[in-house]
């Protein structure tokens, strides 16, 4: 059973009800201290790759001087999903994500360090179950092939074709439109670009993603006052 941190006893108490909260990073950071207790006393496969998520949020969201701190927790949280459960897609993806998160942010280092592992952990995933996350597996190679130079591996062509496959899944992705509008603008495509960051604006909301969504909203907006 999962207990309370101190909190009212009107707000929710569980760790995925204060991950759902993750806007107010003081939820996010209850929900990690409930689920490394639970890790603590044995290993387990749900709390380790739910931290490798949190950990990323914190990683991305949190204060810049406590980033890298949390990214390095959550590859070695997704890693212990890794071993637990290797033929499952979340420990795989929540590595991937936590290292790119660390290469994009970093410096060269990281990118060199992770940029295998990251694209391998990531065909991993669309090995065991491409539709993950809603393509979240391609999404992230599109992100992996547009971000790595083309030098290593890196290629606009590859990263447009897994991106436009994530849409297989979900065809009003706020990640994968406004990835895309990032493309199509680096190759000079600034009416594909305007389209696809109108799309983004005009995307639903969803129940899952709600706090991602505004992150790219937001985002999409700041770039298309840019483009007028």
């Amino acid at each position: 059973m999962y207990i309370s941190l101190g909190a009212s006893p009107a707000f929710a108490q569980t760790p995925d009800a204060l991950y759902a909260d993750r806007e107010n990073l003081a939820s996010v950071t209850q929900a990690v201290a409930l689920w490394a207790a639970v890790a603590h006393e044995a290993p387990a496969f749900e709390p380790a790759w739910k931290l490798a998520r949190a950990y990323y949020w914190l990683g991305v969201h949190g204060a810049e001087s406590d980033r890298r701190h949390y990214l390095d927790l959550g590859i070695t949280a997704a890693g212990q999903a890794v071993r637990l459960s290797p033929d499952r897609p979340e420990g795989h993806f929540w590595q991937a994500a936590n290292m790119g998160a660390l290469a994009e942010d970093f410096g060269l280092r990281a990118g060199l360090k992770y940029r295998t592992p990251i694209r391998e952990a990531l065909e991993r995933v669309l090995r065991i179950d491409p539709a993950f996350m809603e393509g979240g597996a391609d999404r992230a190679l599109g992100r992996w092939y547009f971000d790595v130079p083309s030098l290593f591996g890196g290629s606009n062509a590859k990263a447009e074709e897994h991106l436009r496959a994530s849409l297989r899944y979900n065809e009003q992705s706020t990640v994968s439109h406004y990835f895309l509008a990032e493309l199509f603008l680096d190759e000079n495509r600034k009416t594909e670009a305007r389209a696809e960051l109108q799309r983004v604006l005009d995307a639903p909301l969803t129940t899952d993603w709600a706090p991602e969504d505004r992150d790219y909203k937001r985002k999409a907006s700041t770039l298309l006052a840019t483009l007028r």
